[in-house]
């Protein structure tokens, strides 16, 4: 005998009653008509998690309890109060020193959770099972500005409640995503058998979409098969990007707060916007550390991404990584390419064949003896107008004509064949290395060469604070037809094709450090361009066959390179020693001292 549709609808009704008063997550009250923690079987529980604790507001006997704990927090971390309901009566307790996470509580009901059909597409999501994983999350959480993790607390906690996922891509091996999850049960016998969601992070350099979903899901999948019952999460009020995520995922909202204490690492949560929040990135790395160190800040045009900074009587006028002590000279140099080639070749630096646009012919005959040429702007940044592996086949002249409403002098340049290698030079030391990748799309027998460009484009913009985009002009047409595709063509399932001949960050490339494995003949050649040119602050770019051979050829300075992009190197600390030697601590001082000029790994 079947069951009446009303009653059906009744008894559906009811289970969704029982369901949320089981499954809430506010204690019973107690007898002083404050939440108990009775239901627990022990008070006051808190997880390590490796970059702080996480305190379970609801097993605490009191808000005054919690503060207390909070106050405890050790230098370095990052403590979290989790499911707090009333958090006024615990900020009342230590005012200043706690504030409210300005951050919403979403949930995910795991009994009507429905796994994904759709298949990963170019990663496997799996759990985390040695050191280089480990190594790898945290260079992850480096680039997301997150605080890293001690790699021994993956393998000596003795705990079994954190769950540690990553994403590895298919072809390269590479780590490009991480979750951690945290079972309530097995944390600390919770009887709402909850989860929570954290740390969430995507390497920016990440070339496929939908891996923050995938590692959502495969959490939430794995938590479900344990018997949770739900999936707590915390996000900024204002990450559209990732709640627009959780809602699509079937998160919903819920009224429980979190609370953190203030310290150095979250201070913008607490103090509000600081006198960089209008800055780009690349000018408000150096503010920031600037900030950290007590020097003064002034923002002169925010829109332009110039400051000055004041220390001890001295100040300094910046506009980002480019400052006062770069000369005039200095940057006429840089500014003009075939003048930049001259004063480096004098300084035994190698550079390419060169020559600017003359009669049809000359280029004709350059083109004939190298094979293939470059084509460039002499005056120019940001990779606009460059023109990458042209042949006597290709339109030459379109390419010099686009060169031209850039600059009015071009130059044809021997082409050379390797990667692209950053060196950041400060005060005549190597800071940072990085080689760069153009970009390139991985289809999924669906989408067309345009969607897919304009997908990845979107997701590097995203990574990037919209430093970096693929425009769909020439250059992108020509990159695809050379791998015979059309803007409107659409890409075989796990076929990768590059769209862009150069790697320039604004053009969507990638940027992969290699600080520590750089040939020092690379590190030599882009000092010895620094002094040359006699700039303290510089970009000097390399074609490569491996930043671990000799072998290279200079193509450009840069007198203002983007210092954010090689995070988590220290970048903007060394500029900022560069112009305020004295804000550095006596101890990093009396290191200095004895450190050789050019440090070069064995």
């Amino acid at each position: 005998m079947s069951t009446p549709p009303g009653q059906r609808r009744d008894r559906g009704y009811s289970h969704r009653l029982r369901r949320m008063r089981e499954q809430g997550v506010k204690p019973l009250p107690g007898r002083d008509g404050h939440p108990s923690s009775d239901r627990y079987e022990h008070t006051g529980i808190s997880v390590d998690c490796g970059w702080g604790n996480l305190h379970f507001a609801q097993t605490f006997e009191s808000p005054t309890a919690l503060a207390e704990r909070m106050r405890k927090e050790g230098p370095g971390r990052r403590d979290i109060a989790f499911y707090v309901r009333e958090p006024h009566v615990a900020l009342a307790s230590a005012p200043q020193e706690l504030f409210l996470d300005p951050s919403h509580t979403y949930r995910l009901e795991l009994s009507t959770y429905r796994a994904a059909r759709r298949k990963l597409q170019g990663f496997t999501v799996r759990r985390m099972t040695n050191e280089e994983d480990a190594e790898a999350v945290n260079r992850i959480y480096s680039a997301r500005n997150m605080v890293p993790v001690r790699p021994d607390f993956f393998w000596h906690r003795k705990d079994r409640a954190l769950v540690y996922l990553i994403a590895e891509d298919n072809a390269s091996g590479t780590v490009v995503g991480t979750v951690t999850g945290v079972d309530h049960v097995r944390a600390f016998g919770d009887p709402d058998r909850g989860a929570s969601l954290w740390c969430l992070a995507v390497d920016p350099q990440a070339r496929h979409p939908g891996i923050g979903e995938a590692l959502v899901r495969r959490l939430a999948e794995v938590l479900q098969a344990r018997g949770n019952a739900y999936l707590d999460l915390s996000v900024l009020h204002d990450n559209d990007q990732a709640i627009a995520l959780y809602e699509k995922l079937g998160f919903h909202q819920i009224p429980v707060y979190a609370l953190k204490r203030k310290n150095p690492i979250n201070e913008r949560l607490f103090a509000g916007p600081g006198p960089e929040s209008e800055l780009n990135p690349y000018a408000r790395i150096i503010v920031e550390e600037a900030r950290r160190r007590g020097i003064d800040v002034t923002v002169v045009d925010a829109e332009g991404g110039f400051f000055r900074l004041t220390y001890g009587g001295r100040s300094v006028m910046c506009r980002e990584s480019l400052s006062e002590m770069t000369s005039a000279v200095a940057m006429s140099i840089c500014d003009d390419k075939t003048v930049t080639r001259r004063t480096v070749e004098r300084a035994g630096v190698h550079v390419p064949a060169v020559m600017e646009t003359s009669s049809a012919e000359a280029i004709a005959d350059f083109i004939a003896e190298h094979g293939s040429v470059v084509i460039k702007p002499a005056r120019g940044e940001q990779g606009r107008g460059v023109a990458v592996g042209l042949t006597a086949d290709d339109d030459v002249d379109g390419a010099i004509a686009r060169a031209k409403q850039i600059s009015d002098k071009v130059l044809v340049e021997e082409f050379v064949e390797g990667d692209d290698l950053r060196l950041i030079v400060i005060d005549y030391r190597l800071v940072a290395a990085a080689v760069r990748r153009p970009a390139r799309v991985v289809g999924d027998g669906r989408s067309t060469a345009r969607a897919l460009i304009e997908r990845l484009s979107r997701r590097r913009s995203a990574a990037t604070g919209g430093e970096s985009q693929i425009p769909l002009d020439s250059e992108t047409e020509r990159a695809l037809r050379e791998a015979g595709y059309g803007l409107d063509d659409v890409i075989g399932d796990g076929h990768e094709v590059p769209v862009r001949r150069t790697a320039n960050l604004h053009t969507g490339g990638t940027i992969h450090d290699v600080t520590d494995h750089v040939h020092p003949a690379l590190i030599d050649a882009a000092v010895k361009a620094a002094r040359a040119i006699e700039i303290p602050v510089v970009g000097i770019d390399l074609l490569v066959k491996s930043h671990l051979k000799p072998d290279y050829a200079f193509i450009e300075a840069n007198e203002r390179p983007g210092l954010a992009n090689h995070e988590p190197q220290p970048t903007a600390e060394r500029f900022v020693d560069l112009l305020f030697p004295l804000s550095i601590p006596h101890a990093a001082r009396q290191a200095k001292r004895t450190e050789p000029e050019n440090p070069c790994p064995a």
